[in-house]
This record gives C-alpha cells, sequence and structure tokens, in this order.
C-alpha cells in the first residue's frame, strides 16, 4: 500500500499552548484513517496543516509524496477538505452551491459529476432547494458532495457527524464506505469512539500527543485486560471501594461500571466480596472485550 500521507515530529504552538506536539504518522491509499480525542487533543490543528491552512512550528507534513510547505496549491487542487463549520451559501439552492465550488476548482463540465453526487448523497429529489432550509444531516451531505465535486484523491473530514441526528450519522457513514469503493483514501477526526471502530486505522490522540496508532482490534487487543461490567447497589460508592482497596482502573458508564482486570474471574470474586462486606450487592455482571472507549480511557489515565 502506498502512503499518501506523512506526518513527522509535527508540533504546533499557540502562544503557550502547545496544540500538538511531536507527532509522527503516515496513512497508506484507500485507507480509511481516524483520529480520534476529546475536544482539545489537536485533531483539528493536526487536520487544518494537513490542508495547508496552519504552518507547523517544527517538522514536516507531505501529501501525495508532496511537501505541504512547498507545493501547497498544487496538493489543495487534489484534495477536498469538510471543516467544522463548512462554509454553505443558504440563499443558494444545493444545485448552485455545488456549481459555486465546481467553478472555484475550475471543473468546466460539472454537471454529470453533480448528477451523481446528488444521487450518491440522496439529494437529487431537494437540489432546488436553498440550502438555509435543509436539515441538519442534509447540510452536510450536500457539504460532502461540494467537496467532492472535483474528484479529490484525499478527503479530510473534521469531526463531520458532530450535531447530526442517529439516522443521518448512520447514512453518512453508508456514504463513506461506498466512498472506499472509489479508492479515494479519508482521513477523518471525531470524538466519537463507536465511529472510530469503522476505520480501518485509528490514532488516539489526547493533549496534543498520540498515544497509540493501529487498527481498532490490535489497539483494543494491545492492553493484554478483560471489562468486568457490574450492575450493582450505588455505583459510585462501588467505584470509589474497588479503586481505593484494590487498585483497580474502573470506569462509570451511567448505572454500570466497568473494571478492567487481566484475570476476570479471579478478580470477581475479589470484587464481590469487597462489596458484600459493604453491604452492597451485584444485580448482574459479565466479562467483555475491551471496548476502544474502555481502552482509550484506561491509556489517557495511565498517560496523566
Amino acid at each position: 500500500m502506498s502512503t499518501l500521507i506523512e506526518i513527522s515530529s509535527f508540533s504546533k504552538s499557540y502562544g503557550e499552548v502547545k496544540a500538538v506536539n511531536n507527532i509522527s504518522l503516515s496513512v497508506g491509499k484507500g485507507e480509511m484513517f481516524g483520529l480520534v480525542g476529546p475536544d482539545g487533543a489537536g485533531k483539528t490543528t493536526t487536520i487544518r496543516s494537513l490542508c495547508g491552512l496552519l504552518k507547523p512550528d517544527n517538522g514536516k507534513l507531505s501529501l501525495l509524496d508532496l511537501e505541504i510547505s512547498k507545493n501547497k496549491k498544487d496538493i489543495q487542487n487534489q484534495i477536498g477538505y469538510l471543516s467544522q463549520k463548512f462554509s454553505l451559501y443558504e440563499d443558494l439552492s444545493i444545485d448552485e452551491n455545488i456549481e459555486f465550488f465546481a467553478e472555484i476548482h475550475n471543473v468546466k463540465n460539472f454537471k454529470k459529476r453533480r448528477n451523481e453526487l446528488l444521487t450518491f448523497t440522496r439529494l437529487i429529489d431537494f437540489r432546488d432547494r436553498q440550502a438555509g432550509r435543509l436539515s441538519g444531516g442534509m447540510k452536510q451531505k450536500l457539504a460532502l458532495a461540494c467537496s467532492l465535486i472535483h474528484k479529490p484523491k484525499i478527503l479530510f473530514l473534521d469531526e463531520p457527524t458532530t450535531g447530526v441526528d442517529p439516522v443521518s450519522r448512520r447514512d453518512f457513514w453508508k456514504i463513506l464506505s461506498n466512498l472506499l469503493k472509489e479508492e479515494i483514501t479519508i482521513f477523518m477526526t471525531t470524538p466519537y469512539l463507536d465511529e472510530a471502530e469503522r476505520c480501518n486505522r485509528v490514532a488516539l490522540m489526547n493533549k496534543g500527543e498520540i498515544i497509540a496508532v493501529d487498527t481498532p482490534n490490535n489497539i483494543k487487543e494491545s492492553i493484554g485486560k478483560k471489562v468486568i461490567e457490574i450492575v450493582c447497589d450505588n455505583v459510585r460508592l462501588a467505584s470509589k471501594l474497588i479503586k481505593e482497596n484494590l487498585g483497580y482502573d474502573v470506569q462509570l458508564f451511567g448505572d454500570r461500571l466497568n473494571t478492567i482486570v487481566e484475570n476476570p474471574e479471579k478478580e470477581f470474586e475479589i470484587i464481590k466480596n469487597l462489596l458484600q462486606q459493604n453491604n452492597l450487592q451485584i444485580q448482574d455482571h459479565r466479562i467483555n472485550i475491551p471496548s476502544l472507549e474502555n481502552v482509550f480511557i484506561h491509556l489517557v489515565q495511565n498517560q496523566n
């Protein structure tokens, strides 16, 4: 697999705040690559720098075997970028918005491509509707169509489904999966770990640093532990008792807690005895493979 994106020792600061701290990674042709982390992790700074919109303080960024600091215009003609706040013209129709972006990218015979994109995104029946009258999910689909009108080789998506309803999120992911069949390389950022599971590979990012890079399955297996999911009386008290008395990694999810352990059968008995000694009863439990969310929280706690 040829490499289309290469990040080497990249750093970027805003004043005294180090947004990205000496990260390196590569993305191959045809991959869907996810950069995953909470707000403030450095995801948007990374993606904007890759698109040539921010200048790195240190390091080297290359796309399509071209260094972006020396070939910005050539690279930008071959990439698509959907930002967190994509600027659609709300008084223009769907058709007119796509035409506008075709003109920006100097695409002359765009009408056939526009029809393909409208069919692909299921917007063809709404092509005359003003962008300002579209739902959030439809606006994201239109923004995607605009970013694809010039047939980019790499598509950058910055948190594309944030604020979008669940049905539209699902539709959007179907569209992205179909894009991979056209051999478009997708580099996306997301705070949603369930979405990251759909990527070929992911980089987990926190406080400007990459804390893991691999396939979602390999990352989940990398910690070599299992999760005991417990439903019990007073999960907050149970969590406190387990942390203070046993030193286990405990994560709270609503009315249940997850404990990350190496020997789940043995350690469940220890947990059960501790809780019973403190008059807490376990109603249900099960042993699971860690989710990406479990692993991310575990790695962040270790980083801290």
